[in-house]
């Protein structure tokens, strides 16, 4: 998407891999200092620099308030084709949550996300040790969501925060879900229960309550 919207304006017009160290006021002007020694005059400076921006530090905003979750994230390139639809995945567990994205056929895009405690705070300064802390998550992560012909769908098995209003929305996605899965299954199974036995049920329930005189037997 970045190549397409970069192909549209004059060449040299964006400047990549250029972080802001600096902002100095020239009049009605602003003068961004980069952190490859390059300075810019701007008539006009909108600041796009992410959570830990120099505009919005220069404008006199306050560092972001921490919001009671970590997240590690990041990209994994197979081999070999990993073979997972094209489609999210996101999985729930015990104070966390962690999701897929496949990005082409040997990329894959995912995170983890959870509410740390005070020993997690202190491994978020050694990547050795918070990378042996999400793998000991993704152990806890539920394996099956079903036992025999039981599952279960919507909030009583992905509760929803009440703020998301989304409890309801979910659970009939997940019913389209479930249905596809169904659809899916063991054409043989549903292809016997359809002609031998639901058929048989409908016919005898709607003769039950049909008014229909047949007639008298001569």
């Amino acid at each position: 998407m970045v190549e397409a919207l970069a192909n549209e304006l004059p060449n040299g017009t964006i400047r990549y891999l250029s972080k802001i160290i600096a902002i100095e006021e020239s009049a009605l002007s602003k003068i961004v200092h980069l952190s490859d020694g390059t300075s810019i005059k701007t008539k006009v400076l909108i600041g796009c620099d992410g959570i830990n921006s120099v505009v919005a530090k220069w404008l006199g905003f306050k560092e972001a308030s921490f919001i009671g979750r970590y997240v590690v994230r990041g990209f994994s390139t197979l081999k070999t084709n990993h073979g997972l639809a094209p489609k999210f995945m996101h999985f729930f567990g015990k104070g966390f949550r962690s999701g897929v994205l496949p990005c082409d056929d040997n990329t894959i895009y995912w995170f983890l996300t959870w509410t740390p405690t005070i020993q997690d705070k202190e491994l978020a300064k050694s990547p050795a040790m918070m990378k042996q802390l999400v793998l000991r998550k993704l152990e806890k992560m539920p394996r099956n969501i079903s036992k025999g012909n039981v599952c279960v769908v919507g909030d009583a098995f992905h509760p929803m925060a009440p703020d998301l209003g989304q409890g309801g929305c979910c659970a009939l996605e997940d019913g389209v879900v479930l249905a596809r899965c169904l659809g899916e299954g063991d054409l043989e199974l549903v292809a016997h229960l359809r002609d031998k036995v639901l058929a048989a049920f409908l016919a005898d329930m709607l003769l039950k309550k049909s008014d229909f005189d047949c007639g008298k037997q001569l």
